[in-house]
């Protein structure tokens, strides 16, 4: 049995940010990450995927390289988040998944493909994706039709001839349908009113208005804080809203079912695919953490600005933790920095 003092779970950006202001308060601590290289979370998504934070918000300490106005693709933010690591000489310990983690009197005990651990303090930094998600009907269509998660596309290759449809139009599905729309008729399924956003204002990022204005430090509690939450998703970038203009991507209601091989659409319209990407995204996943008053019925981590009731236990990474930025590459750090000062104070 190994003894740690921190454990953090997870190496992606939540935490290698949490790492660095570990190791500034010369905390004794290890980071676990289940994959067999550091950025493997952005590595593995679709091969046109491109952020659209610019490379000006990246992780405390260390800006990422190139134009810092510019947008990074997925390769260039895994490779941003492994030299990362290695410039900080974090201690990650890669190919380790945790099974299991309980409360004992003498700390957390974890149990993992790679033995097991004892830990003082943990902090649970996987992210908001865990399982993807997608809807119960979708079993019921026939083989004929390709299907696929987008956390498993991969580019327009994969999929078969004939028209596609996209379901969920978060800023994923939007990209997808955006690319799939240059070869092949494209329907995109949506619950609610699209709200686009531009890139780019006066040639600077949105973000940057964004942090000037205060809205992405906003406090998820204070008004500004409470109407953003309250504001739909946001798509970032105009190709989409275009090429819907143009109808080379023709928009649907949700999708409510299917008929044969049609899906049905909650206006009674309906579509023949050959092809369906399911951009729907992704459930929380804690079943694994076996302890009394840290997650609630929902499966949702119970927690405070990433503090759990459950002494010694803490979250970072997830959306809205303390504030809109709390998920995002460039203000993560924020929150890793207030807990890494908690962690030092207890």
């Amino acid at each position: 049995m190994k003894q740690i003092d921190v454990l953090v779970i997870g190496a992606g950006q939540a935490g290698l940010a949490m790492g660095y202001y570990l190791k500034q308060q010369a905390v004794s601590f290890t980071l676990l990450d289940a994959s067999d290289r550091i950025g493997n979370s952005w590595r593995n998504r679709y091969d046109s995927l491109v952020l659209f934070t610019p490379r000006k918000y990246s992780l405390p300490g260390m800006p990422m390289p190139g134009d810092p106005n510019g947008l990074p693709a997925k390769d260039e933010t895994a490779d941003y988040l492994e030299a990362y690591a290695k410039r900080y000489s974090l201690p990650v310990q890669l190919q380790t998944r945790v099974i299991s983690m309980f409360k004992t009197r003498q700390g957390f005990l974890l149990e993992t493909n790679r033995g097991t651990y004892r830990a003082g303090k943990v902090i649970v930094a996987t992210g908001p994706f865990h399982t993807p998600y997608i809807p119960g009907f979708a079993s019921g269509l026939p083989d004929e039709i390709y299907q696929t998660h987008s956390s498993a596309y991969r580019n327009p290759g994969e999929l078969r001839d004939g028209p596609v449809l996209v379901v969920g139009a978060g800023n994923s599905g939007a990209q997808i349908a955006a690319e799939l729309s240059r070869e092949r008729l494209v329907y995109l399924s949506a619950g609610s009113k699209l709200h686009f956003k531009p890139l780019y204002v006066l040639g600077q990022s949105i973000f940057r208005y964004f942090d000037l204005f205060g809205f992405i430090r906003a406090d998820k509690g204070s008004l500004l804080g409470s109407w953003l939450k309250s504001r739909p998703e946001q798509i970032y970038g105009l190709e989409l809203k275009s090429l819907m203009a143009d109808r080379k991507v023709l928009l649907k209601p949700r999708a409510a079912g299917t008929k044969e091989n049609r899906l049905l659409f909650e206006d009674g319209t309906e579509a023949e695919v050959n092809n369906i990407v399911w951009a729907t995204g992704y459930r929380s996943d804690y079943r694994w953490i076996r302890i009394d008053g840290a997650i609630d019925s929902q499966g949702n981590a119970i927690h405070h600005g990433g503090v759990s009731p459950v002494s010694g236990l803490y979250y970072l990474g997830l959306p809205w933790q303390s504030s809109r930025g709390s998920a995002l590459l460039g203000w993560v750090g924020r929150d890793a920095a207030k807990l890494a000062e908690k962690i030092r104070l207890s």
